[in-house]
């Protein structure tokens, strides 16, 4: 089946409903809350919910890198389904706590298993689609964590109906099921450089060859680059999933019962278009012009200067909404390109390990400024702080407009 001319685009759509069942189970936890703190008694310390989230993010990060040194090694797919089948089997599992101990250390393995899946599944996506369509699929591909994001918010009215416990385990179910249909149907690339996992030898999973890519990485300056640009995104990216709703409420005096979904909805809908309106022209323009990619990007980030301007400082719905759209469409045109150029300057051989340093930079990134803008609220200016964001991004696309210079649209190894 992998031989067949759209069997490319069959990957895109089996790994649209991992990105999917990825961003849905972890945002599941978040809208539970209030239903299972009546059971867990620990829950209802906001310090142990913050505990609960934190250990999440923080091993995500660290294991964001061993996932890609990982995946630039073994076979994918196998990769893919092990992840996909722990994290749903962690999920599952989550519905049999009766305590915080048990759901602390399910949360951990989570976040082991659900770092393992996005290295694997886009260096994958770049390699079956490598000219006039990687945009495209990328962008394809990240509207499901934007749905799964959005879907894992209504984990509270299926536990309002049936109870949290019941809510886990329906979602574990699914995962796993569909971590069988993975096995049927998913192919990786049977290349010189992605082996089977049966053949895998001593030397490639010796310390030695993965942290030798990771010094040629750091060697290559474009490399820099892109990591500098992919952090200085992140800040306004997990500003906007974090406090945005609270920024929505203190700014237009709504209650956050309509700030959320307002801001949510806003944010989604015209995420979803920038990563498909961003992958079209990005793949069309790098016809044209080599650095098409990098334009995209370009055009994509400098967007969100005025919108978070606007977010910052609006204070009626017109403004407020017209920021959100604008982040939103620029931020999903930035979005569906960041792997694709990151092909244009390193080869197949490194780029799972690549994109796994920038995950782990981003998530970084993304911890530090959660907590920036939380002492922000409570100091009254969050809306300045939030605006301040726009000169961060201003330095990161003047550095990805002048310093980034591709020379092909496919980096192979020399």
């Amino acid at each position: 089946m992998k031989k067949h001319k759209y069997y490319p685009w069959i990957v895109v759509g089996l790994l649209w409903i991992v990105a999917l069942l990825n961003y849905m189970d972890r945002q599941m936890l978040s809208t539970m809350k209030s239903a299972m703190m009546i059971d867990i008694e620990e829950l209802q310390s906001a310090a142990n919910f913050g505990r609960l989230m934190a250990i999440f993010l923080w091993i995500y990060g660290f294991m964001s890198l061993v996932a890609g040194m990982i995946a630039d090694r073994i076979n994918r797919k196998w990769l893919i389904v092990g992840s996909l089948f722990v994290w749903s089997f962690v999920t599952l599992m989550m519905g049999y706590c009766s305590n915080f101990q048990q759901l602390y250390i399910l949360r951990a393995v989570m976040g082991i298993s659900e770092a393992l899946y996005i290295p694997a599944a886009l260096s994958l996506i770049a390699d079956y689609h490598t000219d006039k369509s990687r945009s495209l699929a990328v962008g394809l591909h990240m509207t499901g964590l934007y749905i799964g994001q959005a879907l894992g918010g209504f984990g509270a009215t299926v536990a309002s109906s049936y109870g949290w416990e019941v809510t886990f385990h329906w979602f574990g179910l699914i995962g796993i099921a569909y971590s069988i249909i993975l096995i049927l149907f998913l192919k990786d690339m049977h290349s010189g450089l992605i082996r089977q996992i049966t053949n895998t030898t001593e030397e490639k999973l010796s310390a030695k060859s993965m942290f030798g890519g990771i010094g040629m990485l750091m060697a290559n300056i474009s490399f820099w680059v892109i990591l500098f640009y992919f952090a200085a995104s992140s800040l306004p990216g997990w500003a906007t999933k974090n406090w945005l709703p609270t920024l929505f409420a203190e700014n237009l005096n709504l209650d956050m019962a309509e700030a959320g979904p307002l801001s949510t909805f806003t944010i989604a809908f015209s995420s979803f278009v920038g990563v498909i309106a961003g992958g079209i022209l990005s793949d069309k323009w790098v016809q044209k012009n080599i650095k098409g990619r990098v334009y995209t990007g370009v055009i994509g980030l400098a967007m969100t200067i005025p919108a978070l301007l606007m977010l910052g400082f609006g204070h009626n719905l017109f403004l407020i909404l017209c920021g959100g759209l604008c982040f939103g469409l620029g931020y999903g045109m930035f979005d569906a390109n960041n792997m694709p150029i990151l092909c244009q300057f390193v080869s197949a051989r490194q780029r799972a390990t690549a994109y796994g340093i920038m995950n782990m930079t981003g998530v970084f990134a993304g911890a530090l400024i959660t907590s920036f803008l939380g002492k922000s609220m409570d100091g009254g200016h969050l809306g300045y702080d939030f605006a301040l964001l726009s000169i961060v991004i201003a330095a990161a696309v003047l550095l990805q407009l002048f310093c980034l210079h591709p020379k092909v649209n496919n980096k192979t190894d020399e």
